[in-house]
């Protein structure tokens, strides 16, 4: 599978006429954490290159997912992706036992002279764990500095491990002197091909598996027998190419002056907490990258002019009028957003029954404290899309990590939409977190809400009774407020209905914006048993339950105004029954206004370019469904 910035004939085009070689980087990446490694690794790369690059990714279904998506979406010019699935290649390892912490991956680098495409000469291969001080075509460069006969370069290991001395009856693999560490290869795939390199591994392995029985190191400790019987093969190369920083290692001999070091490698375990007396540079130095503004290496190559959007992104850019009062909000709809899935670990598996239900949110970090009171109400899956600078998702990913309630939570599906331009893209956020949703039902909801105890298993019962998946419904959850930041839940119906009597709460927006939720008729279902179906009215916007394959969100309603109104709309044009629930609920908990808000409240233009946008709504609304939307004209002129 191919993804990229450019073609292939692009990136041909600009070794040819610019004499800028194309650099092959191929890395191993499985499961959720390893994959927002691979990006801080990229953006490292990235940050320093003067090069067009290909990526070459061997891959897990999860890591796939997310890093095609990723780089899909990065549009990062002068860059290519490919993606090998790594299921086709555990057979050609799975026989080895090995005790390492990276598993069946950890061996999957013996097998790149078969992942990679046959034409592939030469490779460098990076462990995930890395970073880049340096541009990496200087690393690339040392392939010309090979002998003939040399066919693999590698860093000297800066631990003792393979001098045996560790422990008493410490035993390594055999390897040459200290052995290599294979976070960092400079692979010559032809050459490796031509000698027969898949069969003379698993010799080797074969050989040295009669008495070490498992592999302690995974991959490194195949290679280093491998050149303890070949050491002509071998290229060492100068260890800041490859500075290791776990305890007990010879790292600080490597460089004079930190400035010297090219790559950086944790192979710690300890990762960050590693003992060394740089620790503090070098993590200050990975720490920039892993909060780096991804938007930023969006940048061009001199010399290299490939547009980072796509053809027909750049046309309608060239179509719109900057004169035109409105232009910034139709120039959002255009921009495209950074998306990265499934930004921590997500297990779920939909029940069997088909009446499975996902909670669907979006939010952005002033909303975060929401999150664990969401979990504790709502025990089923979860999609939540985060909108977020790169900073803010290494705030959010420390937050999730240190509470108890986000870490026992594996069936919420974390996805990130990095930051850009000047408005909150709340329908486009809320529709990645609708696609990413794996359920055939979805609760369309805000993260402002609590729903009530129990709402899911209701829920899942009434998409039953309602005889959802044969018939076009839109379950209505009708919405409650609280102006009080320590609310005691209502447990049950017959309890909020007290409290609303009382004044304790109140219907959703009953004294701001009352056409908002008026027509799911509070009246009614004060005493109703049954569920009952309403009439869509102008400016309707409940939160409901609906198929999974419902309409997405218009995205160019951006910022404060008209975001869910439209997608009731169209939910309404499609024919689709609003039926309220009498035994469900939903309460809004206060918090301070979105910027959004104060700026709709403050700009005359903002509202006038809303309106302009409700207008064309309707017209493309009206062209979409003909009769089935003329009441939505009608009911506009006569407001």
């Amino acid at each position: 599978m191919n993804l990229s910035g450019s073609t292939e004939s692009d990136l041909s085009h600009f070794e040819d006429v610019f004499s800028l070689e194309l650099i092959h980087v191929a890395c191993v990446c499985a499961g959720h954490n390893a994959s927002r490694d691979v990006v801080t690794l990229v953006k490292s790369i990235l940050f320093h290159r003067r090069n067009p690059l290909h990526f070459h990714f061997i891959t897990d279904t999860v890591a796939n997912r997310i890093l095609s998506s990723l780089f899909q979406s990065w549009m990062v010019p002068s860059v290519q992706v490919s993606f090998y699935d790594a299921d086709e290649l555990k057979s050609e390892v799975s026989w080895i036992p090995n005790k390492h912490y990276s598993g069946i991956y950890g061996l999957m680098k013996l097998t790149l002279t078969k992942a990679l495409p046959a034409h592939l000469s030469k490779v460098i291969v990076l462990d995930t764990d890395i970073t880049f001080a340096t541009d990496v075509a200087e690393l690339w460069g040392i392939f010309r500095k090979f002998t003939d006969k040399q066919v693999i370069g590698l860093v000297e290991n800066q631990s003792d491990w393979y001098l045996g001395n560790l422990w008493k009856n410490h035993k390594p693999w055999p390897a040459l002197g200290r052995g290599f560490n294979t976070g960092v290869i400079l692979l010559y795939l032809d050459r490796l091909r031509k000698m027969g390199w898949e069969q003379m591994w698993r010799l080797t392995a074969e050989r040295e598996l009669m008495s070490m029985l498992s592999t302690s190191l995974a991959d490194q400790d195949i290679f280093n027998a491998f050149i303890k019987q070949n050491p002509v093969l071998v290229h060492q190369l100068p260890c800041f190419w490859n500075v290791q920083l776990s305890d007990h290692t010879r790292s600080e001999q490597c460089y004079t002056e930190v400035s010297d070091l090219k790559v950086i490698h944790w192979n710690s375990p300890k990762k960050l907490r590693v003992k060394n007396k740089h620790v503090e540079f070098f993590r200050n130095l990975y720490l920039t990258f892993l909060e780096y503004d991804g938007n930023l290496l969006r940048r061009e190559l001199f010399g290299c002019p490939s547009p980072a959007s796509p053809q027909s992104v750049q046309s309608a850019l060239e179509e719109l009028d900057e004169d035109d009062q409105c232009y910034d909000f139709r120039r959002e709809r255009l921009t495209i957003h950074r998306v990265h899935l499934y930004f921590l670990q997500y297990e779920d598996t939909p029940t069997e029954d088909g009446t499975d239900i996902t909670l669907v949110a979006q939010l952005s970090m002033d909303r975060l404290q929401m999150l664990e009171a969401i979990c504790k109400h709502w025990e089923g899956p979860i999609s939540l899309a985060l909108y977020m600078s790169d900073a803010e998702a290494q705030q959010f990913l420390r937050y999730a990590q240190a509470s108890e309630v986000l870490k026992n939570r594996k069936n919420v599906g974390y996805h990130v939409v990095y930051k850009e331009g000047q408005f909150y893209p709340v329908n486009l956020v809320r529709n990645v977190a609708l696609k990413n949703a794996n359920t055939p039902y979805v609760f369309l909801t805000d993260v402002d809400f609590l729903p009530m105890y129990g709402l899911y298993d209701y829920l899942r019962r009434s998409v039953v009774q309602m005889d959802m998946s044969n018939t076009k419904k839109a379950l209505v959850v009708p919405a409650f407020e609280t102006l009080r930041y320590r609310l005691s839940f209502p447990k049950s119906k017959a309890e909020l209905l007290s409290m609303l009597d009382m004044g304790t709460l109140y219907t959703f927006r009953y004294h701001v914006w009352p056409k908002g939720h008026a027509p799911t008729n509070y009246a009614k279902w004060r005493t109703a048993t049954t569920p009952y179906k309403v009439e869509w009215e102008p400016d309707f916007e409940p939160y409901v339950v609906v198929k999974r394959d419902c309409p997405e969100y218009d995205q160019r309603f951006v910022g404060f105004g008209w975001n869910k109104v439209s997608h009731i709309m169209e939910l309404d044009a499609q024919e689709y029954d609003l039926m309220v629930l009498p035994n469900a609920f939903m309460i809004h908990m206060p918090h301070a206004p979105s910027f959004d808000i104060s700026k709709f409240r403050s700009s005359p233009s903002y509202r006038h370019c809303l309106n302009t946008l409700k207008d064309e709504f309707h017209q493309d609304l009206s062209r979409k469904y003909g009769s089935a939307a003329l009441k939505y004209l009608t009911a506009q002129r006569n407001m």
